[in-house]
Order: C-alpha cells, then sequence, then structure tokens
C-alpha cells in the first residue's frame, strides 16, 4: 500500500482523489510507524518549503524520509524538499538529491511558473512508461533545482529546469501529476507499479 504523507501542506486530498480515481489503495497518515510500515511513500506539497521543513521535523518524519529505503515520490514542493537545501526560507533540506532550489529571475522566467508545459526526456524513466513524448503537465512553482545528473526530465522557463529527478529509490517531479489529466493519472499508476 502507498503511504500519503499528510503534514498540513496542500495538495494532499488532491493527490489521493487521483489515486482513487485510478484504483490504487493508499492512506493517508502522519504517523511514523505508518510511513515506515508503507510499500511506498508520495511526499506531496505547495506552500513554502522552511514551512514544509518545520512541519517535518515537528512530526519526525524528517529523519524518517532521510533513511527509508523504499520507494518515495515527492511531488511540487515534496520534490524540492529532497534536495539539498532551499533558498526560500535558507532552510536544509532532506539532502537525497545533490543542489540547491533556486528562485526563477523574473527577468529571464515567468514568476510564477503556471500552467500546462511541455517536459523532455534526458534519461529514461520507469515514471514515464506509456507517457506519449509530447505530454504537457501542470506545473505551479517560482522555485526550481538546477538540471543536475539525476535529472530525467526538464521544462523551460526561459531556460532548461528540473521537472522530474531520480535517484535509488527517490523520485521527484515539479509538476502535480494529480492536475495533469490523464498523462499525470499514468505517471501515479507508473509510480504505483515500481
Amino acid at each position: 500500500m502507498i503511504t500519503l504523507i499528510d503534514y498540513n501542506l496542500g495538495s494532499v486530498n488532491k493527490v489521493g482523489d487521483a489515486l482513487t480515481f485510478s484504483g490504487i489503495k493508499f492512506r493517508i497518515t502522519k504517523n511514523e510507524n505508518d510511513i515506515i510500515g508503507s510499500e511506498k511513500i508520495i511526499l506531496p506539497g505547495t506552500e513554502e518549503a522552511l514551512l514544509a521543513v518545520k512541519k517535518l521535523h515537528l512530526l519526525n518524519l524528517f529523519t524518517v524520509l532521510r533513511i527509508v529505503k523504499k520507494p518515495v515520490l515527492g511531488i511540487g514542493l515534496g520534490m524540492q524538499l529532497l534536495s539539498e537545501f532551499s533558498e526560500e526560507g535558507n532552510v536544509a533540506c532532506l539532502g537525497k538529491f545533490a543542489g540547491t532550489v533556486e528562485k526563477f529571475e523574473t527577468v529571464n522566467s515567468k514568476v510564477p511558473f503556471s500552467g500546462n508545459y511541455k517536459i523532455t526526456l534526458k534519461k529514461d524513466s520507469k515514471l514515464f512508461k506509456n507517457i506519449d513524448e509530447n505530454a504537457e503537465f501542470s506545473f505551479r512553482n517560482s522555485f526550481y533545482l538546477p538540471i543536475n545528473n539525476f535529472t530525467t526530465a526538464y521544462a523551460i522557463n526561459g531556460f532548461n529546469f528540473s521537472a522530474a529527478i531520480e535517484k535509488d529509490n527517490f523520485y521527484g517531479v515539479q509538476f502535480h501529476p494529480e492536475e495533469s489529466g490523464k498523462d499525470g493519472l499514468t505517471l501515479l499508476r507508473n509510480f504505483s507499479e515500481l
């Protein structure tokens, strides 16, 4: 069963609705024992990085997420929290991916980066199985993770930035699959089948 982490930061119910629609069994919890005992974990998120990290610490989930060996999918802010550091609040994150989350510059980029945009695959990824190469996904972010060795897909907002990333058992998508129609549901199903 998939565990959807509820740390009171938006999008949990929308992700839950998408999983229900796809027939994927899940539970919503903030209990660390439930999370440790789950088969797969989804860390959704909107809002602000500093607040999110504080809430993860308060719920004793920060360390759990750093050491867990099961597949973890970070969505939106959840992906950014998997990085080493975020300029949004100047906060240390979970450190599963190298790099610092940075703010889009208004001179060269759309801020916030919001709407449906095409992504380009950089590497093969099981998350994108059966998803058309011209698929568009729903973005809603003012901060981004630069492209690095673990970037599997990128989007363009004046320049290329990481739209999806993976390393070992950790996966992240900057976009919101729960708001991205058929292709977003396919991605969630692919994660459930890892």
